[in-house]
């Protein structure tokens, strides 16, 4: 199986994706298409020896939605070229003729005619959808309630009043595709980073190249100014990177030999030469777009509750329209003519127009434009989660600190000197991949030099590590992991502990620990280790942030209670959960959510896998670059940015209240004008200019979000 990816012209709505699905419903070979209506792009999964791609590249040529060049997803066609605005600004100046020739005594079999050829011009793509949808979907559109109206209008001799209906729908359509373009700008900003060309060095030569034919391990030089065309490792040189315009991360990044860079940052000095480690359409800014255009595409709640509700509440309007009209002459014996208008205009004046588009296109922006600021929101139904957040629990080890400890103090016992303890200590950390031991070793190499490993190491999870060292068992692990200290031994680990830093015993063994063993047994201890996690610098300002939403905020540690208390209290947090093994903050975080229902979970995204998706929201940050990262979270932050946290927050709050306030102005226009239709007290033309206007309205409302 094979896949044709490709972006198209005229692609706008939903309408339009439904024409595509039509389209290849039954072609042969084609096993599956999903279409992307909001960024224009078409996937189609084939079977080569069936069809070819030549051939699915004409059809979809032929259903009216040529293939473009490259990725960037098109822009509509200028005004004067765009085939429905044509067609309904014609039909405007018929009717603008027929009212002049109404208004100087025109005969009226000629105004008539005019304002036919204008409902007609009108109604001529929308009326073709309606038709559509009710013959093949089996649908009751809006396209074909304002058909129908407007076929009504004509029947009772208000045939101004129909083609101003046909005028004024047909010409919102035709706008449509502007409008959405809007939401497309966030996506279409992320693809410009990367540049269309890139400099390649092959057989000893630099040649330029489009960007997206560069292959793994080819060799790219990117200059001061210019943007890094695909993700790559540094193998010469060094400078400064802005990384902003992919990670939000505001200060440019320090790069040389050996270091990551991502497509779509930009060289600030220096010359590089990169090695490259993905093609362009593998890369981390490519990820990043494919995630947006799911996330986009992915309905949240309240938008699948829309489009719900409006495939049945179209129907009901038909069918009340039509009781409206014929339920008083019949029963009451009210005049046809005037019930019928009055049951034309309720058709018009129901349709929920201004609702089935504002929500939609309120996370679809939203979503755009945290995207842009370095926060992936992986769909609508985690935007309105993240609006009901009120506790934000976080890892402490790398996501409030900077997962880099120090050892601070060295603490000799038993007749022992600073050096033999760090020497014994680093020859068995030597073989651990704990942070902690790592800060040990380079302690030790930093004083002493680079420690000899010990023998037969064995690491007990949770409890520590042992090994043998010249003859001698050596031990390192947690202090409860210990039976014993003296009384000053302890004075001394409680008073570090108070200060936030996590202790480490260092310990002899008479014989090796038994399998299984959670404390080492007859242990001489042989001094201590302190070491200090520091926190980030941008960890207190979330946290002040968050508090400013009123959200809580928990730390979940392994470390010891004191020293997760002297931490918490520093930077302000609210709820401490420390001693916990990774099994423990699962536990702890399903626990937190029977309390609170709402609970984020900020993390690395790898180690704290589990823990994210037993969140109501998994938050993986610095995430830039890093696969699994970037699969296992529901909410993605490029960067190591802390404060992404409760932008993500307030941004989903804001959406939410858009959302409802285009929700407000929907029903509002609707019940006011369904009401007004049933008094008789509004024309037909004025029920259509009112409800066009409250589409435009939601939509404005929808893209001030844009300057999220």
């Amino acid at each position: 199986m094979e896949q044709l990816v490709t972006r198209v012209r005229n692609l706008d709505c939903e309408h339009d994706a439904a024409a595509i699905e039509r389209g290849f419903r039954n072609v042969e070979g084609v096993t599956r298409i999903d279409v992307y209506p909001r960024t224009a792009k078409v996937v189609l999964h084939f079977d080569p020896q069936r069809v070819k791609r030549e051939d699915l590249l004409a059809r979809l040529e032929e259903l009216g939605f040529p293939p473009v060049t490259g990725m960037e997803i098109p822009r509509p066609p200028k005004l004067w070229e765009n085939p429905r605005v044509l067609m309904a600004a014609a039909a405007g100046v018929f009717l603008g003729i027929a009212w002049y020739g109404q208004r100087v005594g025109w005969p009226v079999s000629v105004t008539n005619a005019l304002l036919l050829i204008s409902a007609l011009l009108g109604m001529r793509y929308f009326g073709e959808e309606a038709i559509r949808d009710l013959i093949q979907e089996r649908r009751i559109g809006i396209e074909l309630l304002m058909s129908l109206a407007a076929v009504a209008a004509f029947f009772l001799g208000e045939w101004f009043e129909g083609a101003s209906l046909a005028f004024l729908y047909g010409i919102a359509e035709a706008l449509e595709s502007y409008t959405e373009d809007k939401t497309r700008a966030a996506i279409r900003a992320l693809m410009s980073l990367a540049p269309k060309t890139a400099v390649v060095r092959r057989n000893g030569k630099e040649e330029t190249i489009p960007a997206e034919e560069i292959q793994v391990g080819d060799i790219f030089i990117v200059r001061p100014g210019e943007s890094i065309p695909t993700d790559g490792v540094v193998i010469h040189g060094k400078g400064y990177v802005d990384e902003s315009p992919l990670t939000g991360e505001s200060m440019p990044v320090f790069k040389e030999e050996g270091a990551r860079v991502f497509a779509g940052t930009i060289n600030k000095e220096g010359i590089l030469e990169v090695r490259a480690t993905h093609t362009a359409a593998d890369n981390t800014l490519a990820r990043m777009i494919a995630m947006v255009e799911e996330a986009q595409r992915a309905k949240g709640k309240y938008a699948d509750f829309v489009e719900r509700f409006g495939r049945k509440y179209s129907p009901a309007v038909l069918l009340a329209g039509i009781l409206i009209a014929v339920a008083p002459p019949l029963f009451v014996g009210a005049p046809w003519a005037e019930w019928i208008r009055r049951g034309t205009i309720f058709i018009v004046a129901a349709a929920p127009c201004a609702l089935v588009i504002g929500v939609p296109m309120t996370f679809v922006t939203a979503l755009g434009t945290s995207a842009r600021r370095g926060v992936l929101i992986k769909g609508g139904v985690y935007m309105e989660e993240l609006a009901r957040i009120r506790l934000v629990a976080a890892d402490k080890t790398g996501t409030l600190s900077r997962g880099r400890p120090l050892v601070t103090d060295v603490i000799p016992v038993d007749g022992v000197n600073e050096e033999a303890l760090l020497r014994m200590a680093a020859a068995v950390e030597v073989r651990s991949e704990h942070p902690l031991a790592a800060a040990v070793v380079t302690a030790a190499e930093n004083r002493i030099g680079i420690p000899e490993a010990a023998r037969e190491v064995q690491a007990i999870p949770g409890v520590g590590i042992w090994g043998r060292w010249n003859g001698t068992i050596v031990a390192v692990g947690r202090v409860e992991a210990f039976p014993t200290y003296t009384r000053e031994l302890q004075e001394k680990i409680d008073a570090l502990r108070k200060q936030g830093k996590t202790v480490v015993t260092v310990a002899v063994l008479d014989t090796p620990p038994a399998h299984g063993t959670r404390t080492f047994q007859q242990a001489r201890v042989i001094g201590l280790l302190a070491l200090r996690d520091e926190p980030r610098p941008d960890a207190r300002e979330m946290i002040q942030e968050l508090h400013r939403l009123g959200v809580r905020v928990a730390m979940l540690t392994g470390d010891h209670r004191v020293t997760a208390q002297a931490i918490a209290q520093e930077l302000g947090i609210d709820e401490v959960y420390a001693e916990l093994h990774p099994e423990d903050k699962v536990a702890k975080i399903e626990e937190l959510r029977q309390r609170e229902e709402h609970v984020a979970m900020v993390g690395d995204g790898i180690n704290d896998a589990p823990a994210l998706a037993a969140a109501c929201v998994g938050i993986a940050m610095g995430a830039a670059g890093t696969d699994a990262a970037m699969e296992s979270a529901d909410v993605v932050l490029m960067a190591d940015d802390l404060t992404k946290v409760p932008y993500a927050v307030r941004l989903s709050r804001w959406t939410r209240r858009v959302m409802w306030q285009n929700v407000a102005v929907a029903m509002l226009v609707v019940l006011g004008l369904s009401s007004a239709a049933l008094a008789g007290l509004i024309s037909l033309s004025t029920a259509v200019f009112i409800h066009e206007m409250s589409e435009f309205i939601v939509v404005g409302n929808a893209l001030r979000l844009l300057r999220g």
